[in-house]
């Protein structure tokens, strides 16, 4: 700690002995050795104190980050940042919304008959136009794609072959 060197300690214990004498060294070194056992038992406290002192201090910072994250309102901080004038959410408002609508009473109506035309009668139809086709295909298949155009036998190597309908 304070970096005596064995040649320095051995000095200042002749030197002690020379002073002190032999008959009052054990009660000097006795002295010396309950003073620093006092002064590293200070310095333990102190230590201690000051080690609780920087754990209580970390502890309410992370405490106030904590509440700080609890308390954070994640939809207003997007709003403040993207649409820092409110144009955005002004224009996204219903302009017919915030305006009250006037209220007047009821005013009685007097029923006035409306003159429909009569319903038509349902033109009947034959037995004949319901009954299915004789040509194999449902009625309900345009007669383009029923019936297609034959295919000829020999086409020139340019033109291309139509797509085979019904193979």
């Amino acid at each position: 700690m304070f970096d005596f060197a064995w040649s320095e300690l051995a000095v200042i214990g002749v030197v002690a002995l020379l002073v002190i004498g032999p008959k009052d060294l054990p009660k000097a070194i006795k002295a010396v050795g309950d003073f620093v056992r006092k002064a590293r038992g200070m310095a333990s406290e102190f230590r201690t104190h000051v080690d609780e002192m920087v754990k209580d201090a970390d502890l309410k910072e992370v405490r106030d980050q904590i509440n700080e994250i609890r308390n954070l309102d994640i939809k207003g901080a997007l709003e403040r940042e993207i649409d820092k004038d409110g144009s955005i959410r002004s224009a996204l408002n219903d302009p017919f919304a915030n305006t009250p609508q006037p209220l007047t009473p009821a005013e009685p109506t007097s029923y006035t008959p409306i003159d429909l035309p009569p319903p038509e009668e349902p033109v009947p139809v034959t037995a004949a136009e319901l009954a299915p086709v004789d040509d194999g295909m449902p009625a309900f298949i345009p007669p383009s794609i029923a019936n297609p155009p034959p295919v000829p036998d020999f086409l020139p190597p340019t033109t291309s072959r139509p797509p085979l309908v019904g193979a």
